[in-house]
């Protein structure tokens, strides 16, 4: 008895601030699924151009020859080797339209072709007639790239500015403007609204990691990039499986585009980051924000706290005392953050060019490239599981240096191996393919991890934008084939070998606490250096 009674005069514990946002539970899994479910489809968007404007096989066409119905398959007179497809052999003076072509019909004389039959109608090369034109087709997912550029910069100011749910939701719905190209009657018609779709929804994964990272703990941090990374996975796969199945370009286009108008969904759904309210004054939103977490997740919540209790609230949330919101100025004039930003866009950058690099290039492996494009994406798969667990064994950052100089070192290999050997080729592709993925995704966590709430939206735009930067450049390389075909191999293997030696230039991550403020960053290495002082000293 004796025992109840003491037991009943302790009161029931209530959780605090602190431990609601470190609980993970049916709330974060809700809102990953959501966030995730959006981001699906603009992954597809993003690597529409992969099939949609990809390159066909096609031969010029002889009207002299041709039947009302030609067809791409090599007709009889198509044996002569030296002719390439851009070039239109001539008909002897002794053939008459009585005779049937044959080889023996052509003289040796060759002039350029005005007109081609495509092999299947299935991409905007054959609408608008784009053969003997690649750089026109490689044109198309660099302005997508520089679309998407935009968007994360313009995202990342509409994060900070207006939160993290409407810039997610806005440019997920964005996808949509992809239906408009459909319609499209010119080439340069067709790069304007892909530039334009690419800059409505591209800012959809800087915007959707940093809500999914706001809303766990410390612990799932880790957790929240690898279920982001698997979903941009999911999509690609997603969208090799569709194009094989549905190979002609408009009815593609309208399948992957509708689900964005879904998604506006979402809005009812999705719920806004507590961090960011409480950062910029919504008291009151942050509250019931955290008290609808705790009720879904069955955890005791605190019903006493009010508005006037913002500094509690902040101070269990880790976020710095200060109400004032930092400006770029302040920003930009902290050399730890610069050093910062440098190290978070080159990492990202090369990230993005390595990963979407090798994925371009795998449609040009032997074999069918739906195929082999699904079998890249397939590869990025295991690629989590190492990051995962080297990053929760180890950390962040070393992890990412020996990635990086594995990436590197895999495609420097790679373009050195001669092309007889076409398994050991592929071999190096692929084990280069899963490093590079284990790579995006810590790239992306330790970017997240560097900078401040009161800025991590526009500056993750920054990083994100040197991603995109590389997303741009990726689609030229196999452009470079015709001066050396180690050239893109040698790129990306430099590339991943820079990026490696900066990353010694910047802390851990794995056990440090989101910092809010940039007084917050530069306390946390002034510390750092005092202790190596001290140990100096000692020793």
């Amino acid at each position: 008895m004796g025992g109840s009674k003491k037991n009943k005069d302790v009161p029931p514990k209530v959780y605090d601030m602190w431990e609601i946002t470190e609980k993970f539970g049916k709330y974060q899994i809700l809102q990953y699924v959501c966030i995730c479910f959006g981001i699906v489809f603009v992954t597809i968007a993003n690597i529409n151009y992969v099939f949609i404007a990809g390159d066909l096989n096609y031969r010029c066409r002889i009207p002299e020859c041709e039947s009302t119905e030609a067809a791409y398959e090599p007709p009889p007179w198509g044996s002569n080797e030296s002719v390439d497809r851009c070039s239109k052999p001539i008909l002897n003076e002794s053939w008459s339209q009585t005779q049937s072509c044959t080889a023996d019909s052509f003289s040796n004389l060759i002039e350029p072709c005005t007109g081609w039959i495509y092999e299947t109608n299935n991409t905007i090369v054959a609408d608008l007639d784009l053969a003997c034109e690649p750089w026109k087709i490689n044109l198309i997912g660099t302005v997508h790239s520089v679309g998407m550029l935009v968007s994360m910069v313009v995202a990342g100011w509409m994060a900070d500015r207006f939160g993290r749910k409407p810039a997610v939701i806005f440019c997920v719905v964005g996808t949509c403007m992809g239906h408009v190209k459909t319609f499209a009657t010119s080439y340069y018609l067709y790069i304007a609204i892909e530039c334009i779709e690419a800059t409505f929804s591209g800012g959809a994964f800087p915007a959707g990691m940093v809500l999914m990272i706001e809303i766990s703990g410390k612990k799932q941090r880790l957790l929240s990039s690898v279920l982001f990374a698997y979903a941009i996975y999911v999509g690609e796969s997603l969208f090799a499986i569709i194009a094989m199945f549905v190979p002609y370009w408009k009815t593609l286009a309208r399948i992957i585009y509708t689900p964005g108008i879904i998604c506006l969904a979402l809005v009812f759904v999705i719920r806004e980051s507590p961090r960011w309210q409480l950062l910029n004054g919504k008291t009151k939103e942050a509250i019931e924000t955290l008290r609808l977490t705790a009720e879904t997740n069955n955890i005791k919540f605190n019903d006493v706290i009010t508005e006037s209790d913002e500094a509690i609230l902040k101070n269990k949330l880790n976020i710095g005392k200060t109400t004032v919101k930092e400006g770029y100025k302040k920003i930009f004039s902290s050399k730890q953050i610069l050093l910062r930003i440098l190290v978070g866009a080159a990492s990202r950058f090369s990230a993005s060019f390595v990963y979407y690099g090798l994925m371009i290039n795998s449609v040009w492996l032997p074999g069918n490239k739906y195929t082999n494009f699904l079998l890249s994406t397939v590869m990025s798969f295991p690629g989590e599981l190492i990051s995962l667990y080297f990053m929760n064994r180890i950390g962040r950052k070393l992890p990412l240096i020996v990635g990086f100089a594995i990436c590197g070192t895999l495609c420097i290999a790679s373009g050195y191996v001669p092309a007889s050997l076409v398994w050991l080729k592929i071999t190096l592709f692929l084990l280069g393919k899963v490093v590079i993925s284990s790579c995006f995704t810590v790239a992306v966590t330790y970017s997240m991890e560097l900078f401040p709430t009161t800025a991590r939206g526009t500056l993750l735009g920054v990083c994100a934008f040197a991603s995109r930067l590389g997303n741009m450049l990726a689609p030229l390389t196999p452009m470079l084939y015709d001066i050396s075909a180690s050239l893109p191999a040698i790129l990306f293997g430099v590339s991943s070998a820079v990026t490696a030696a900066l990353i010694t230039l910047t802390p851990e991550t794995k056990e440090l606490p989101l910092f809010d403020t940039v007084e917050q960053v530069e306390a946390s290495m002034k510390v750092k250096r005092d202790e190596k002082t001290t140990i100096s000293t000692i020793a």
